[in-house]
C-alpha cells in the first residue's frame, strides 16, 4: 500500500511538474510562428503571380524597356526558385537568401513602375491602374504578415530564453527563431538625404 502511495505521489508530482516546464507553450508558440511564417509566404506568393499580368500590360505600352522588364522576370524567376517552408524559417541562411530574393523583386519593381510613369497612355489603361492597385495592397499584406511573423516569434524566442523553460527548451532541442530583418539592412540604417 505504502509502495502504491508513494507511486501515485510520485506520478502527481511528476505530472506537476511537466506542466510548469513550458513544453506545451514552446510547443504552441511556435505552430503559431509556422503559421505566420505561411502567411508571409502567400503573400509573397500573391505578389510573384501578379507580376506577369503586370509585366504583360506593361509591354505592350513600353516595348523599349526590354531591360527594366527582363530584370522584373528574372527577378521573379529566382523568387520562384526558392522553396521555403515553415522549418527553413529556423535557418538564418536561407532566410537571408530568401530576403535578399524579395528585396530584388521589390527594387525591379520599384523601377518598372518608375519606367511606367513616362507612359501616360499606360497609367490611364484600367488593367494597369488594376495591377497597380492589387500590387499596392499585396505590400501591405506582406508589410501586415511580416509584422505578425516577427511579433509571433518574438513571444516564442522569450518564451525559450526565460527560466525553467530555457532547460526545457535544451532537453527538447529547442532553437531560437531567427527573426526576418529588411532585404538591405545598411540601407535602412542610412539617414535619407533631403535636398532643396
Amino acid at each position: 500500500m505504502y509502495k502504491r502511495l508513494m507511486g501515485c505521489l510520485s506520478a502527481f508530482i511528476l505530472a506537476l511538474s511537466l506542466s510548469g516546464c513550458g513544453y506545451n507553450t514552446m510547443q504552441s508558440q511556435d505552430e503559431a510562428a509556422n503559421a505566420a511564417w505561411s502567411e508571409v509566404l502567400n503573400q509573397y506568393q500573391r505578389r510573384a503571380d501578379l507580376v506577369p499580368n503586370l509585366v504583360n500590360t506593361v509591354k505592350g505600352y513600353a516595348k523599349h524597356e526590354q531591360q527594366v522588364l527582363t530584370e522584373v522576370t528574372n527577378a521573379r524567376s529566382r523568387v520562384g526558385s526558392l522553396n521555403m517552408t515553415s522549418s527553413d524559417a529556423d535557418d538564418p541562411a536561407k532566410m537571408q537568401q530568401f530576403s535578399q530574393a524579395q528585396g530584388n523583386l521589390s527594387n525591379a519593381l520599384s523601377r518598372l513602375l518608375v519606367v511606367t510613369e513616362n507612359y501616360p497612355n499606360l497609367k490611364a489603361d484600367q488593367s494597369f491602374r488594376d495591377l497597380q492597385a492589387q500590387l499596392e495592397g499585396t505590400e501591405n499584406r506582406i508589410a501586415l504578415a511580416r509584422n505578425r511573423y516577427i511579433q509571433t516569434v518574438q513571444v516564442y524566442n522569450t518564451t525559450l530564453r526565460s527560466f525553467p523553460n530555457n532547460v526545457t527548451a535544451k532537453i527538447f532541442g529547442m532553437h531560437v527563431r531567427p527573426n526576418f530583418v529588411p532585404e538591405n539592412e545598411a540601407a535602412v540604417k542610412q539617414a535619407p538625404q533631403v535636398e532643396f
